[in-house]
């Protein structure tokens, strides 16, 4: 920059132009729907070491996991409400058919990955829902395992009984 500003007047229209050419320069990024030939968008979600394939289509609401129906799977209603959490944020309830093949974990870590593979499913079917599901922490996969137990101890961090005699 070798010119100087003799005045903040000169300085105020310098930053004034500054500002009008980056509207230019900020592009917002338009996001094409994904789909298969059946009409239907595919995606994967984790939680702890469950792994869950999930495919969503236009639909009743009929949820099937690992070949039986939602209810069935998950008995537990905290499990169920889980799982229709994406599509009430997003506002779709009742629009989407689910299929999801779920293996590893418990049944929590696997309702976990579902809802995950939901929501990152219904963001790929229909791009404009996914500042809803970004906001409500869906597209977010939550990290937390289990910590891996420790030689000399007797769990992750538990410590065997001490003993002075």
């Amino acid at each position: 920059m070798s010119e100087t500003l003799s005045s903040l007047d000169e300085l105020k229209g310098a930053v004034d132009g500054a500002d009008a050419a980056a509207p230019a320069a900020v592009e917002t990024i338009h996001r094409e729907p994904q789909r298969d030939a059946l009409g239907r968008s595919y995606a994967t979600g984790k939680r702890k070491d469950a792994v869950a394939r999930v495919w969503i289509k236009p639909g009743s609401g009929k949820m099937v996991v690992n070949g039986k129906d939602m209810p069935d799977y998950f008995a537990r209603p905290v499990l169920q409400m889980l799982l229709r959490q994406p599509f009430t944020v997003a506002g779709v309830d009742g629009e989407f058919d689910v299929m999801a093949t779920v293996k590893g974990g418990g049944l929590s870590g696997q309702a976990g990955a579902v809802r995950h593979g939901i929501s990152k499913a219904l963001q790929l079917y229909e791009p404009s829902l996914r500042a809803a599901l970004k906001a409500a922490g869906f597209l977010t996969r939550d990290s937390r395992v289990v910590e891996r137990k420790k030689f000399g101890r007797r769990k992750a961090r538990r410590s065997f009984q001490f003993s002075k005699r």
